[in-house]
């Protein structure tokens, strides 16, 4: 068989599939792990993504997308949302993760989330420290400085 065509079984009937014509129909459901191809200026980077609903506008039907940024040593982890559509098909593409993949999961996502804002919880606390230090030791009434003014 040539590498253009292809033997493909659809409910039990074997078909052979001319590669060269044949068009690539995906099925996604909410919940679905996804990659996004974004492309971000002159670079394109793949991003993790779990599909949250299909917004079924009648003049342009769309997919939102969660996207996971995990953030680095620099950075905090966020969710951004991504509308898939018609206009958008040719800043993103949309693939299924595959099985081998690692996918998104519930608790890894909660963790560095709970992590963060641990951390941050962690700043508040030392910036409030700092606060009250600098109340108590240099915002002191110089009541020596106001008696001399008085007495003269």
């Amino acid at each position: 068989m040539e590498d253009t065509k292809r033997i493909v079984e659809i409910d039990g009937v074997k078909v052979e599939v001319d590669l060269r014509q044949a068009k690539r129909v995906d099925t996604f459901k909410v919940g679905d792990n996804i990659k996004i191809l974004d492309k971000e200026y002159s670079d394109y980077k793949v991003k993790p993504g779990i599909i949250v609903d299909f917004a079924e506008f009648q003049e342009l039907p769309t997919i939102v997308i969660a996207i996971f940024d995990e953030g680095s040593w620099s950075s905090a982890p966020s969710i951004k949302f991504v509308y898939y559509n018609e206009k958008t098909a040719d800043k993103i593409e949309m693939v299924p993760a595959s099985e081998d993949e690692l996918k998104l999961s519930k608790d890894g996502v909660i963790e560095k989330f709970e992590r963060e804002i641990q951390k941050r919880k962690n700043e508040y606390t030392d910036l409030q420290n700092q606060l009250e230090y600098f109340k108590k030791h240099f915002l002191k009434e110089c009541k020596e400085g106001e008696k001399d003014g008085s007495e003269e």
